[in-house]
């Protein structure tokens, strides 16, 4: 790890301030203590372990979708560690178990077909009811003939014995508490037997509490009244909740150019490193975004349509100019990839002090090892 000023660190990288991560740690905390419920960090979308000593005091630890995943929780954050997979493979079940307290089946096939290697650590399944909050096809887990988890309690009935507990993922991008409250009735309504028998049940994560305007107090009375109702330890996934508006990346600008709009192409990509703008169609966010210079900013892949989106800024921009691309921490270094060669960015982190400590590089040995 290296100390330096950010100017002189060479861009694009991610840079984590974790003055701003702990606005949402507090926020996590203080639900904690409101609710009784634990809170995990779903390692799909945020896994930069490098701050995971700093998270560890304000979350109860992790859970994860995948052997790499539930390991990494295991090693690198520690405390408790809740293993989950849309399906788990013969060659990985023992090693996935060993670094698990819980662990979390998708369907009833997995959970018999692993019932004794599953045997000595808590175990779990996976409900769908039915409904989301997603509005987009791709993300939403109650889609049309979903893969992610059981819907018929008669089906569920029969293997109660070997379980103790769900995990009930259908929130997504929900930062509308009444929508959340409505959707937890209908869950209640459609597994409430089941819910009865349980220990213990995971709503998954997708909610937005550490939003700015969102009612955390009349969210943790909720989740205090269904824990009460129900009899059982309420837990929760924040993966976005957790690290929202704590990172940006920063990129610098190449090149400029005129082409009925004003573009500037920056040494990144949304393609490789910001990859949920392209799948969703979103646009990043840059600010404060005002200014009498509108530009098209632009990533450096061969794909045309690698665009961070349009933006204002208070003068023209040059060769060398620095960006800060906001909210740049969720399903980005998770996701980051070395497509058409681009350089992948660095990880920098801004100490509470200040200071900023670089934790990682990568390069062209890195490139060449991640092929064959």
């Amino acid at each position: 790890m290296t100390r330096m000023d950010e100017t002189v660190i060479q861009t694009p990288y991610y840079l984590i301030d974790k003055s701003k991560l702990q606005i949402n740690m507090e926020k996590i905390a203080r639900l904690r203590e409101l609710s009784g419920a634990r809170a995990l960090l779903a390692l799909k979308c945020f896994a930069t372990w490098g701050v995971f000593d700093f998270m560890a005091d304000y979350m109860d630890g992790t859970t994860s979708s995948s052997l790499n995943e539930v390991r990494l929780g295991r090693e690198r954050f520690g405390k408790e560690t809740h293993a989950y997979s849309v399906a788990y493979a013969d060659h990985e079940i023992d090693e996935v178990v060993s670094h698990a307290d819980k662990i979390i089946f998708n369907t009833i096939g997995q959970l018999q077909r692993f019932e004794s290697q599953s045997s000595g650590i808590i175990r779990g399944l996976r409900l769908n009811p039915g409904v989301s909050s997603s509005s987009f096809d791709l993300a939403d887990p109650a889609r049309p003939f979903s893969r992610l988890g059981e819907w018929d309690l008669k089906q569920v009935e029969p293997v109660m014995d070997m379980i103790s507990g769900f995990m009930i993922h259908n929130n997504c991008e929900n930062g509308d508490f009444a929508l959340f409250d409505r959707m937890l009735g209908q869950i209640e309504e459609k597994f409430g037997p089941l819910l009865k028998k349980a220990e213990w049940v995971s709503l998954g994560g997708g909610i937005h509490f550490t939003g700015a305007d969102y009612p955390l107090e009349r969210f943790a009375e909720r989740l205090r009244r269904f824990s009460g109702e129900y009899g059982v330890q309420v837990y929760l996934e924040p993966g976005e909740a957790s690290i929202t508006r704590s990172t940006t990346l920063e990129v610098t600008v190449l090149d400029t150019l005129y082409n009925g709009k004003h573009l500037a192409i920056v040494d990144s990509s949304i393609e490789a490193h910001m990859l949920d703008l392209l799948i969703y169609r979103e646009t990043a966010k840059i600010e404060p975004n005002t200014g009498d210079h509108r530009y098209m900013i632009c990533g450096k892949s061969c794909l045309a349509g690698d665009i961070f989106g349009e933006f204002d800024f208070p003068g023209e921009l040059k060769i060398g100019d620095r960006i800060s691309v906001q909210d740049a921490a969720g399903y980005t270094m998770v996701k980051k990839n070395w497509f058409n060669g681009v350089k992948m960015p660095g990880i920098a982190i801004r100490e509470l002090d200040g200071t900023i400590t670089s934790v990682r590089s990568f390069d062209y040995e890195d490139f060449k090892s991640a092929l064959s």
